[in-house]
């Protein structure tokens, strides 16, 4: 099982495609750390906001979690240099994803802070400098910055840096409902290219990131999911307020539900095996949604390997005679999904 734990929704940046900027929590509200004692032990935890850094405490958020899992990841912009690289020496084994949306011109300009891409890069550098082992970065794909992902991944192949992917989502999370790709020839297209590239290393941990973008590609197409989302069973997040939440995919017109509170319990599990967090699952089984984001793929990529592998084997070894991914053949794996989920009614 995977945590994502969302410390604050306060952030020093202003995305054109993401308005928690706008909706910031406040901070004397933000769960203490010590509530997270009462989490379970589990595979990863990725510390999320809002800008997570922001938060003075996060040290302790930090030393805490290290005590639940063998693996937690920052996502940040890298807005705040010299509080990261102060984490990453009281804490070595820490992960750290920085946002960066183009090159340096285009992510300034979508994430409405001069300077941007500068202090991310530098943050990258530094952290490579210091020895830290997981770092990388990734890209959120819109209408106009799909063919700045292909150059963001050639430097993050001759960095040797970890490089991920996402595309517009609209959710509560966001604060946003008019995320929408309209460029779908350009922006498929570079995703294919990607896909291609991916294929052709030597690393089958980027072939499997191949099949994530082909996901991506059908998310635009506004295709059904390549596998179920089983969001609140596999993973689980939670908010600055001590929400548990199955996603951050949700948006009240489709649904939202919490499936409880960790200040009104003394363990985590009185609520993962609550009647409440059940009829959550239930919700998530019948979520008309197609969501192809990361925090709840990677869970079930994992957990249905064997039906993604032979795509993967398959696309390699086309790779490795020069032809190309066929994104006529999509596939769509049924392994036991509702058959009402990923399908909208409106």
């Amino acid at each position: 099982m995977n945590s994502s734990i969302i410390v604050t929704y306060r952030c020093p940046m202003k995305c054109k495609m993401c308005n928690i900027w706008q909706n910031p929590t406040e901070k004397n509200r933000e769960f203490k750390p010590e509530l997270l004692k009462k989490i379970p032990r589990v595979n990863s935890v990725n510390v999320t906001g809002g800008e997570p850094l922001i938060r003075e405490d996060l040290s302790d958020i930090i030393r805490i979690l290290f005590t639940k899992t063998n693996r937690v990841v920052i996502s940040t912009s890298g807005w705040f240099e010299e509080r990261i690289f102060a984490l990453a020496r009281e804490f070595p084994q820490l992960g750290f994803r920085v946002s960066i949306e183009g090159l340096s011109q285009k992510n300034d300009e979508l994430r409405g802070q001069p300077g941007g891409f500068d202090r991310g890069l530098r943050v990258l550098l530094g952290l490579k400098k210091m020895g830290v082992k997981d770092i990388g970065f990734g890209i959120t794909v819109s209408n106009n910055n799909s063919e700045d992902m292909l150059w963001l991944y050639e430097l993050g192949k001759n960095l040797n840096l970890e490089f991920s992917t996402a595309a517009f989502h609209n959710s509560f999370y966001f604060h946003k409902y008019d995320n929408v790709i309209t460029h779908i020839d350009e922006v498929c297209g570079n995703f294919e290219d990607l896909i291609n590239r991916l294929l052709k290393e030597k690393h089958p941990k980027s072939w499997f990131r191949a099949f994530f973008n082909l996901g991506l590609i059908n998310y635009i197409r506004g295709g059904r999911r390549l596998l179920p989302c089983e969001a609140g069973t596999e993973n689980f997040f939670i908010n600055p307020y001590g929400e548990v939440l199955p996603c951050n995919g949700m948006e009240e017109k489709y649904w939202f539900e919490s499936m409880g509170n960790l200040h009104d319990v003394s363990d985590f599990m009185e609520i993962w095996h609550s009647a409440k967090a059940q009829a959550v699952r239930e919700k998530v089984a019948h979520c008309p949604k197609n969501c192809w984001m990361i925090g709840s793929v990677s869970p079930v990529m994992k957990k249905y390997i064997r039906h993604v592998v032979p795509w993967v084997m398959k696309n390699k070894l086309k790779s490795m005679r020069g032809a190309g991914v066929d994104m006529e053949c999509i596939p769509f794996f049924h392994v036991g999904n509702n058959d009402k989920q990923g399908i909208r009614n409106e």
